[in-house]
């Protein structure tokens, strides 16, 4: 394979290229689409599959392999094509033969690469780190939603509903007189205040009591899911049957015991303080990083094609897909139950797909500026903590993921550890 024209396009990051493929290899390509389409051709006088391939081509045309011959060429042309000029491929828009024979054949393509960024001010960087002293009044929190979780609902009696109860109703809604599919349900458990309901529906319940029925009226939002009620003025009518509330514990040292193995409230108050300050010290950590990751995203000017942005968030669809498959889940009926689908998955992914891409590059420019380098010790070091983490051999994760992929990410964290260990944390 060789280059034989490399041109630089008007537009970033762009270039055509025109590339020939030597005789031996197109051959070679021929010869595997044949051993791989012979056993589904047919010709007379030979049984299925047996037809010889020149008894084909004299048949259909020399050219009848040529096609997906050179599909199975174009990938590694392209790749031995770029890698001359130092290019990494991002996406390609536009490839087509040239010509073909027995010598080889010739193709033209324009391709869109990786561009290289030169970054500056990427040291010193001030940060404001969080605050990680613990309070009384976190550790309170910290209670309160303890006796939250060991809370338990009681019936309410003798008042009005209010925000925080839970109340008990049948409801059936009504547009226009004529009640709608979906708008019915007996004994339903409204949490008021929620939020979860029609925008005022939720409002009018409360100031009600137990035993009483009633109708209140509500605009369902332009933006409703169901589209034949967007926009629509309705009227429910409802029974409310029950009101209940939560009931939460008393803090004393019987409560410790049932949540914790302290034994006294002032002992749990002392377990608390611990925990919290792990996770405060955790989150003021994850903070900082956060922080510098979003400065030097910054930092990202220049031309960075669109390209590399979607193929970012089409990764994040597909990982999405593998671990809803993991944990059993179809992919397809999970994006219909959550009433979505995949174009709506991956465009709510985008944002984040474009900070991903604009803090690589950004990484990948300080290594090379910096002259990071990645030692045998490095790689060894990384595949042994990969191996302990998936809990395979050390050689199975070799194989899994390639020395010169994981010699860049190593690279780029590198990077950042240069950057945070720069920084001037307050």
């Amino acid at each position: 394979m060789a280059l034989k024209e490399f041109t630089k396009k008007e537009a970033a990051n762009s270039y055509e290229l025109v590339v020939t493929v030597d005789g031996e290899t197109f051959e070679k390509a021929i010869n595997k689409v044949y051993k791989k389409q012979v056993k589904s051709i047919n010709i007379p006088g030979f049984r299925k599959g047996k037809a010889p391939r020149h008894i084909i081509e004299k048949m259909y045309g020399t050219e009848v392999f040529y096609d997906d011959a050179m599909q199975d060429c174009y990938p590694d042309a392209l790749y031995e094509a770029a890698k001359e000029q130092n290019l990494e491929i991002v996406a390609v828009e536009k490839l087509e033969a040239v010509e073909a024979g027995k010598e080889g054949f010739t193709f033209k393509t324009d391709i869109i690469v990786k561009p290289t960024l030169e970054v500056e001010g990427y040291k010193g960087f001030e940060i404001e780190k969080k605050s990680t002293e613990v309070t009384e009044e976190l550790i309170d929190e910290e209670i309160d939603k303890v006796r939250d979780r060991n809370s338990r609902m009681v019936t309410v009696e003798g008042r009005a509903a209010q925000n925080g109860d839970t109340a008990v109703i049948d409801f059936e809604g009504f547009v226009d007189g004529v009640a709608f599919e979906g708008g019915k349900a007996e004994k339903y458990s409204l949490s008021l205040g929620s939020g979860n309901f029609i925008p005022g529906f939720e409002e009018q319940v409360v100031g009600h009591e137990a035993g009483e029925e009633f109708s209140i009226n509500v605009n369902f939002p332009e933006d409703y899911q169901a589209e034949e009620l967007k926009g629509k003025e309705a009227e429910f009518k409802i029974k409310l049957h029950e009101l209940k509330e939560k009931e939460l514990p008393e803090v004393d040292d019987e409560f410790v015991k049932d949540v914790s193995e302290k034994e006294t409230v002032a002992e749990y108050r002392d377990e608390l303080k611990e925990t919290i300050a792990a996770r405060l010290k955790d989150e003021a950590e994850k903070d900082v990083d956060n922080q510098i990751s979003e400065k030097l995203i910054e930092l990202a000017q220049g031309d960075i094609p669109e390209q590399m942005y979607d193929n970012q968030a089409n990764d994040m669809v597909r990982d999405f897909e593998m671990r809803l498959r993991s944990q059993g889940m179809d992919p397809k009926m999970y994006m219909q139950y959550m009433g979505m689908d995949m174009a709506a998955l991956k465009n709510m992914y985008m944002d984040e797909a474009e900070k991903r891409v604009k803090l690589r590059l950004v990484l990948e420019a300080i290594a090379k500026q910096e002259n990071l380098e990645v030692t045998e010790a490095d790689l060894e070091d990384e595949y042994s903590k990969m191996a302990e983490t998936y809990k395979v051999e050390v050689e199975q994760a070799k194989a899994s993921v390639p020395a010169d992929s994981l010699s860049e990410d190593i690279k780029v964290q590198k990077a950042l550890d240069l950057v945070k260990n720069s920084a001037v944390i307050k």
